[in-house]
């Protein structure tokens, strides 16, 4: 079998094994347009939500194991000290996408679930201080942001702030029904809100959002009506998102649901994104 951590890194692939180690990995990131480093805290491949486009293999409901912080800070230096000085970006990563754009806390579940999450902040900013990460290297939390309410959680989000940091806040639907039918979410929309108010006063926020078709219909105009309320509503509360990350399906599902799951024209996702610029907030759209 082929050494996983010899061979080319592709958009399409986002394997959390790929080079070998228990915390990190890289991708190369569509949305990014370069390598993300990703720090993958749910190594048992629990979490609270289970999206139905998720690509997370034998997903699980629950919370992740202890993080072993050493061994955590051990990967994060010797890789990010073979991306900036050695020749990962040469050997693995396509022309076009060789540069390092983020540091991601994401993985294959909710990263702010973890009880050492704020020590993890703590320990990737001193890991970017020591390895001389560039200023402009962002620190990226991708998030559901459901457990926003917890101090932890906020301790580390504020800290990731002064990092560079921007939090990814998932937003798949905006009435209670969608976010149970795309995220078997318990969480309603008034918690969203709530959540995402706190996030984006302690750091800055973008919105994430996936689009796609369900036995081949996209979202309905109830849906489609219900967020672009949402998003009128955090305008006119003076949220201070910094905007909507809006992107279709790129990988395979490994959800019950997946047969289901197709994707929208590219066209489709761009004339959503035109009702949302409409509403005054930048969009950055990914087909």
């Amino acid at each position: 079998m082929a050494d996983s951590r010899a061979q080319p890194l592709t958009f399409s692939d986002h394997d959390r094994n790929s080079a070998g180690l228990r915390y990190v990995y890289p991708v190369v990131s569509r949305r990014a347009g370069g390598v993300s480093v990703g720090i993958n805290l749910n190594t048992n491949n629990a979490c609270n939500w289970r999206c139905i486009y998720c690509q997370v293999p034998g997903l699980s409901r629950g919370a992740p194991p202890p993080v072993d912080l050493a061994t955590l800070k051990s990967e994060l230096t010797e890789f990010l000290h073979d991306v900036l000085k050695g020749d990962f970006l040469a050997k693995r990563v396509p022309e076009g996408a060789r540069r390092l754009n983020d540091i991601a806390l994401s993985g294959n579940g909710e990263p702010t679930s973890a009880k050492e999450f704020e020590q993890v902040v703590d320990l990737v900013g001193e890991v970017r201080r020591h390895a001389a990460v560039p200023d402009e290297v962002k620190t990226v939390l991708i998030t559901n942001g459901s457990l926003m309410q917890r101090r932890g959680v906020q301790g580390g989000v504020k800290k990731l702030a002064a990092l560079n940091g921007d939090v990814w806040f998932k937003l798949d639907r905006a009435t209670d029904s969608g976010l149970r039918q795309i995220n078997n979410a318990r969480t309603g929309s008034t918690r969203v809100r709530a959540n995402l108010t706190l996030s984006a006063q302690l750091c800055a926020t973008w919105v994430q959002t996936c689009m796609f078709a369900i036995d081949g219909a996209g979202p309905g105009a109830a849906e489609q009506k219900a967020y672009l309320d949402f998003l009128r509503g955090c305008r006119r509360e003076s949220i201070p998102l910094q905007g909507v990350l809006l992107y279709g399906l790129a990988r395979q599902s490994f959800q019950p649901e997946a047969p289901r799951l197709t994707v929208l024209p590219p066209a489709w996702l761009e004339a959503f994104a035109q009702r949302i610029r409409a509403l005054g907030m930048t969009v950055k759209v990914t087909p």
